[in-house]
């Protein structure tokens, strides 16, 4: 307890309530949630084969699938209808680059926002003293908002095909029995997709968060600063010179007003000086 109250007190943990810290503890949610609906997904099928003989049929063929979805791998004993004896039948795909690939993003999207959060709220002082920790931050945060959107439309794609491949009615086409007319196939038990379409909606949320995320990131970088600094100085010159321009008019007034009281002033002294002068010298 002593070590968990040390570090509430070193920690900043108001930075949770800034969009910063905030969207980014979102971000480590939200990806929990897409991982571990995807990856912890396992379905299963029953269909019914109804041989015309009715010693042979089997109606209860269960058909089990998982994460990651390597269906190609996937077989079930089903009956001929002919004789007594079984073939075995295989799913048809391979879906697990799409699938891994998607739960590789989220495990990395949970690992690096929680390093961040954790960085957001005990390292707050470093990470906005070294500029290198918000250019990291920014140029990550780009990179996970398209892995997300690349790794989330390809899944989309991928669960359509595992749900066409694992519909009944399609699986029904691989066996034999179910060929000939005379046999009887049918539906007993859908997968369930919720999960599925769930991750899928998870992986687009994330996308929005982390892209959203974006501008709040760069506002901690040095470009942003350098131009918010850039733009505050070029405010600032034009009011300076501004400011100038009425001492300059007044210095200017001044001494036109000086110059022409002086001009007038000297022409009536020499005109005093000048008409006594004058008179003398008549005399």
């Amino acid at each position: 307890m002593d070590t968990a109250d040390q570090l509430a007190s070193v920690g900043t943990f108001q930075v949770l309530k800034l969009p910063l810290g905030f969207i980014r503890a979102l971000e480590w949610v939200f990806a929990i949630f897409a991982f571990a609906t995807c990856g912890g997904y396992s379905g299963q099928l029953r269909i019914s084969v109804d041989c015309m003989e009715k010693a042979r049929s089997n109606l209860s063929i269960g058909i089990d699938f998982a994460y990651p979805f390597r269906l190609h791998q996937v077989s079930f004993e089903a009956p001929v209808c002919e004789g007594i004896r079984e073939e075995r039948v295989f799913l048809i795909g391979d879906y697990s680059s799409s699938a891994e690939f998607f739960v590789t993003i989220a495990v990395f999207a949970f690992l690096y926002s929680l390093m961040a959060t954790i960085v957001y709220i005990f390292f707050r002082n470093k990470y906005r003293e070294n500029s290198r920790g918000p250019l990291i931050d920014f140029v990550v945060t780009v990179v996970f908002s398209f892995m997300w959107l690349v790794s989330s439309s390809a899944w989309g794609k991928a669960l359509s095909d595992v749900k066409i491949a694992t519909d009944p009615d399609e699986v029904q086409l691989l066996i034999s029995a179910c060929k000939v007319q005379t046999n009887k196939c049918g539906s007993v038990l859908e997968p369930r997709w919720s999960g599925l379409n769930t991750s899928v909606v998870f992986g687009f949320l994330n996308f929005v968060l982390w892209a959203g995320n974006i501008w709040f990131v760069f506002k901690e970088t040095v470009w942003h600063k350098g131009a918010s600094s850039l733009a505050g100085g070029g405010s600032k010159k034009p009011s300076g010179t501004f400011n100038q321009q009425p001492y300059n008019q007044g210095s200017l007034d001044q001494s036109a007003g000086y110059n022409t009281q002086g001009n007038l002033s000297q022409p009536t002294e020499y005109s005093q000086v000048g008409g006594p002068t004058s008179y003398s010298n008549q005399m």
